[in-house]
């Protein structure tokens, strides 16, 4: 964009302070900084928080921890008390266990444009080089870093941006790991729906929304790059329930959701 929004980077974590130290410092080695960052923590114990107070110490923008109590999985709640926290117009969604680019921030803010949100991609770290990772926080990582994989979505070629750019009015594969949007766009369709409880879709049900509300996906790859470490699958027993949610979202064109955002406030 020709000037940029106020920037608020949300975070979501739950329970991995190593790997919420490592996403930190990837913040704070942005090349253009978010205005704030905003931690959804879906009820973790003291060491994320120990995490946060230390990192707040030297850190180049205001972070602000906003908690829970530990109920199960309950991430669509915790982003909703989080981004009411915001005060950015524009919102950049990462989940606590990835690691940013440098350009990720700027990179996002140049993609943002009204009338759309954006989904980006992540390359994954193996088992191996995220036990590194999280043993010596703070280690660069490129395209032709050992222990990548998906090793495309790790490729930023600014001057190829336009192959790696498209649209579509269609919700699927969004994940709030790499995930942008404008707060007005979010607040308009009553943000995440907090009768999604336990893994499983809530970016994409959200995503929906967005769709139904004629708010475009602009892909971007090429650009906005992350890295995911390494970890186990979380249990999945209410992903056909959330699936069965997104369906009836996309067929009735379900504009607000009647338990979200606003519910909180």
């Amino acid at each position: 964009m020709d000037v940029a929004p106020p920037t608020s980077l949300v975070t979501a974590t739950y329970n991995w302070s190593e790997a919420l130290h490592c996403n930190l410092l990837s913040v704070a080695a942005q090349k253009v900084l978010p205005k704030e960052v905003i931690i959804a923590d879906d009820g973790s114990d003291g060491r994320t928080r120990a995490v946060i107070d230390q990192m707040r110490e030297a850190f180049p923008v205001p972070i602000v921890h906003v908690w829970h109590e530990d109920m199960g999985f309950r991430k669509s709640r915790i982003l909703n008390k989080a981004i009411a926290r915001s005060t950015g117009s524009y919102l950049i969604q990462v989940d606590g266990d990835v690691l940013l680019h440098p350009s990720f921030v700027a990179d996002h803010i140049a993609a943002a444009e009204p009338g759309v949100f954006i989904r980006g991609t992540r390359a994954r770290l193996t088992s191996r080089r995220t036990e590194t990772l999280l043993q010596k926080p703070g280690s660069n990582l490129h395209f032709y870093s050992s222990g990548v994989y998906n090793r495309l979505n790790a490729l930023r070629l600014p001057l190829l941006w336009w192959l790696g750019h498209r649209k579509e009015m269609k919700s699927r594969s969004v994940r709030g790991s790499n995930l942008a949007f404008w707060k007005a766009d979010f607040v308009q369709v009553n943000g995440y729906n907090n009768d999604l409880n336990g893994w499983g879709h809530e970016d994409e049900e959200l995503a929906a929304r967005f769709i139904n509300n004629s708010i475009g996906k602009k892909i971007v790859k090429l650009a906005a790059v992350q890295f995911h470490l390494h970890h186990n699958e979380l249990p999945k027993p209410n992903e056909p329930f959330h699936r069965q949610i997104i369906e009836e979202t996309l067929v009735t064109k379900v504009k607000r959701c009647t338990n979200g955002y606003e519910d909180l406030l």
